[in-house]
């Protein structure tokens, strides 16, 4: 005699012949034999995972978010940004959550639940008012009280990765920069700021949690289409010693959103770049892009 189960069958949307009315739903037993033809219709939902891009409101950040919203037969997307006028700027949409990587607590509710975190959070210098280009010399530049590197690319990190472990997050991406092994790197003078030393401490703290990770360093930011270019994977800043240093934002976003994919981007740091559009052919496979890399940090 075949072994009984009791499965919920769907509403009678799907199967009226079994419900009068909408609403009605009944508990059926039938044999395991029966069960693989229900067992598509047991599940409320489909099996996505829940993302939460913290940044949101960044160039790159918004680029995430709405990768993520537009894949949502695959991905839940959230979004973290600082103020209303960022989430207004991104849609204004209830998964945009308002808080501050610098107090904890005012994050956690973004974070409750997920799946996978994505890291796009970082101090912006401000260039000084008062520059001049037409009399020579170079700007100057500042950040905001409250939001230097120290801050936000290290404790607001910090606190990003400890909450997310806290919370049971199965994986994290964190977004860097390429130049970190360089302590004299140009970027590094900006504001007295020393932002790629704080992003790298971030970087090993990251590393060092236990959470399965992808750490992706990436080259000069531009706001170029994507998926046009082939993607060059490097590491230790060898990529900034040739003509290839740079790449397109919505590269950048790509990446961030396949390396959820694939357990070949797991446990890994890369710097990443790309050819020039026209040059070499566009990246498609990215597992074969993430097996590429053989550097933990």
């Amino acid at each position: 005699m075949a072994s009984l189960t009791r499965v919920l069958l769907p509403t009678s949307s799907q199967f009226p012949q079994q419900c009068a009315t909408s609403t009605c739903t009944k508990n059926y037993t039938i044999s395991t034999t029966s069960r693989r033809r229900f067992s598509v219709f047991s599940m409320a939902e489909p099996n996505r995972s829940t993302v939460l891009v913290t940044g949101a409101g960044g160039r790159t950040g918004q680029i995430v978010y709405k990768k993520l919203k537009e894949r949502s037969t695959e991905y839940i997307a959230r979004g973290l940004v600082r103020s209303e006028e960022s989430k207004e700027k991104i849609g204004g949409a209830d998964d945009v959550f308002i808080g501050d990587i610098r107090n904890t607590e005012t994050i956690l509710p973004a974070i409750q639940g997920i799946d996978a975190l994505v890291i796009l959070t970082s101090a912006v210098p401000k260039m000084k008012p008062g520059f001049d280009p037409s009399k020579g010399g170079r700007p100057e530049f500042y950040f905001e009280e409250g939001q230097n590197p120290e801050q936000v690319d290290w404790e607001g990190q910090q606190n990003q990765i400890d909450a997310a472990k806290a919370a049971g997050v199965k994986q994290i991406i964190l977004v860097g920069s390429m130049g970190g092994t360089n302590i004299n790197h140009p970027l590094n003078s900006l504001g007295n700021g020393n932002i790629l030393v704080w992003k790298r401490k971030a970087e090993q703290y990251l590393a060092d949690s236990g959470i399965p990770y992808t750490i992706i360093r990436a080259g000069g930011l531009q706001d170029k289409e994507g998926g046009v270019r082939e993607l060059l994977i490097g590491k230790d800043d060898e990529l900034l010693e040739t003509e290839t240093k740079t790449i397109a934002r919505p590269d950048v976003a790509e990446v961030c959103i396949q390396a959820l994919k694939f357990e070949e981007a797991k446990f890994k740091a890369f710097d990443l770049a790309s050819k020039p559009e026209g040059s070499g052919t566009p990246t498609k496979d990215f597992k074969a892009l993430f097996s590429q890399v053989t550097t933990r940090f």
